[in-house]
């Protein structure tokens, strides 16, 4: 984007790394929130999401100008969403500029009735001149007047005629409040007027009340609802925080990451954008010097991966040993129990980065075995452990709202909440190492069985004869309605099974699963079905693609 001339308070088009421009205001950041070195850049909230950063100037365009163009070029629902809360945000601005010119008109007014109080005072004090002079041939009354007085303080009888009657300007208030109901004040009236951009979380301030009609006021309410239940958080960002996803105040430790997959990427992503010293690896640099890591597969080129994150802020380390030796907290997102593994023990591992102090929190899927194995070896170390597998998919990720379900050290879950309000929109800790595995794959079963049982429906409404779109409408309109089942069966409907949770991961989990039931003497027949379907589906190679098209197994 080409270098424009901007300032506070315009309306712009920002990029962010690899996400499409996107609708944002230029604000004022946070007291606490410093300028990045280099480039000249501004402060943008974007709108219809919980998102602001700071934007180099040529990744700005000014919003009306390329309004057209980028409406063309994005079709998403979450976009339309944002172009309509700037929309919205506009009429708001011509509302209080007409109340402004309304209340020019009333000053006046009240002028002209400030003139002819004045001319009425002015005859009032003639006439009561000429009563003076009638009388001052009273001796009695000429040494009353000639009395000394304090300075300042009119006779008493002059009070009243001197008391100011109401203004026009006072007068036409009450009539303007008689014709409108207005809503009450609220604890948060001094809060900023840019607050309700992007979250549904701060009313309107009493400042408003004697300009905008409740008519405007009940209509703004209404969409910031909207805005809260379309992106299914309570607060800034995270439903159990007062930060969106706005107002975090990053960590002042450096800030390591390891595998930049469907999860990994995302996270980082709003890492950065929240203020945090990142350093990324990835498999793809090592590949030419050890080779030796495994980590989850991506679906575009590797070799852009730090690049991208590199153009964001990143920092990237050469190993893993070099990235946990540099930074106080080091995250890990791998695909599965051996990639954990490898990852810690192997050659460059972060075991031989670890020093007393250095926290390691890996955010992997893997069994609880394999959890206490390397807090066992982190803690020898003199390290500090904590497990925070993240329940959630690729949109979410991107989108900082995933679940985090953590277990170990308490005090570096502490230590690592900026971080985690900048990836989820809440977290658990649930106790000693372990339980967060445990909970994991106990969710991620639940969530493979269900899968399987959609697409069990669906091929079985396709061969007795019934419309898939009809069974998904009507599923929609029941007590099983969600999010997850409508996008896996708009999946199986447009047959794109392009991944948001890959096949086989799934299928890693439901495995982890039963054997975690094994372990306990605890039955799970329902999870060894789905996942023997679950294995059919990949020896039809769809390993690589959404779990969804595991209904691929019903249809071959």
């Amino acid at each position: 984007m080409a270098a424009v001339s901007l300032r506070q308070g315009d309306l712009v088009w920002g990029k962010l790394g690899r996400y499409p421009p996107w609708p944002g205001k230029i604000v004022n950041p946070p007291k606490d929130l410093k300028k990045p070195i280099g480039k000249k850049s501004f402060f943008v909230k974007f709108f219809g999401t919980e998102d602001h950063a700071w934007i180099k100037v040529e990744q700005l365009k000014p919003y009306h100008a390329h309004k057209e163009e980028m409406i063309k070029a994005n079709k998403g629902k979450r976009f339309q969403q944002a172009v309509d809360a700037v929309e919205e945000f506009l009429k708001k601005a011509k509302a209080k500029e007409l109340a402004k010119e309304l209340a020019k008109e009333h000053n006046s007014s009240d002028e002209k009735g400030k003139k002819s109080e004045g001319k009425a005072k002015k005859q009032t004090g003639e006439k009561r001149r000429k009563s003076s002079d009638t009388s001052s041939h009273s001796p009695q009354k000429r040494s009353r007047d000639q009395s000394p007085r304090k300075r300042g303080r009119p006779p008493k009888d002059d009070k009243d005629s001197l008391s100011p009657q109401p203004s026009s300007l006072k007068k036409l208030a009450m009539k303007t409040v008689s014709r409108f109901s207005w809503p009450p004040p609220s604890s948060e009236d001094n809060l900023g007027s840019d607050s309700w951009l992007i979250h549904g979380h701060r009313t309107l301030g009493t400042e408003m009340i004697l300009k905008k009609p409740s008519v405007t006021y009940q209509a703004i309410t209404k969409r910031l609802k909207i805005s809260e239940e379309d992106s299914g958080s309570t607060s800034i960002q995270a439903a159990d925080s007062t930060a969106i996803n706005g107002n975090i105040v990053p960590t002042d430790k450096k800030i390591g990451f390891l595998g930049l997959g469907l999860m990994g990427s995302g996270i980082v992503s709003n890492l950065l954008k929240m203020g945090h010293s990142v350093t990324v690896w990835n498999r793809t640099a090592e590949k030419k010097t050890t080779g030796g890591f495994h980590s989850e597969l991506w679906d575009e080129d590797e070799s852009t991966k730090c690049e991208l994150f590199i153009q964001e802020g990143a920092h990237m380390g050469r190993t893993p040993a070099e990235v946990v030796s540099s930074c106080d907290i080091t995250f890990a997102c791998v695909a599965d129990p051996k990639a954990a593994k490898d990852l810690v023990l192997g050659p460059s591992g972060v075991l031989q980065g670890i020093r007393p102090g250095k926290c390691y929190v890996d955010m992997s899927t893997v069994d609880p075995e394999t959890v206490a194995e390397l807090a066992q070896v982190i803690v020898s170390r003199g390290g500090r452990f904590l497990e925070a597998p993240v329940s959630g998919n690729q949109q979410l990720s991107n989108d900082g709202r995933l679940v985090i379900l953590a277990a170990g050290d308490q005090g570096v879950y502490e230590d690592c909440m900026s971080c985690f309000l900048a990836m989820g929109k809440t977290s658990f800790f649930l106790g000693e190492v372990g339980n967060a595995a445990r909970m994991m794959l106990i969710l991620n079963m639940v969530q493979g069985s269900f899968m399987a049982t959609i697409a069990e429906g669906m091929t079985l409404a396709q061969v007795t004869g019934q419309s898939q779109q009809t069974l998904l409408d009507i599923l929609n309109q029941g007590q099983l309605a969600n999010i997850f089942l409508d996008q896996k069966c708009q999946n199986i409907l447009q047959g794109n099974f392009k991944p948001d949770f890959y096949l086989k991961y799934i299928q890693k989990d439901l495995s982890l699963a039963i054997a975690l039931g094994d372990s306990v003497n605890h039955p799970t027949p329902m999870a060894a079905a789905a996942n023997e379907v679950y294995k059919r589906a990949k020896a039809l190679d769809q390993s690589d693609n959404d779990m969804s098209a595991v209904y691929r197994a019903y249809i071959h």
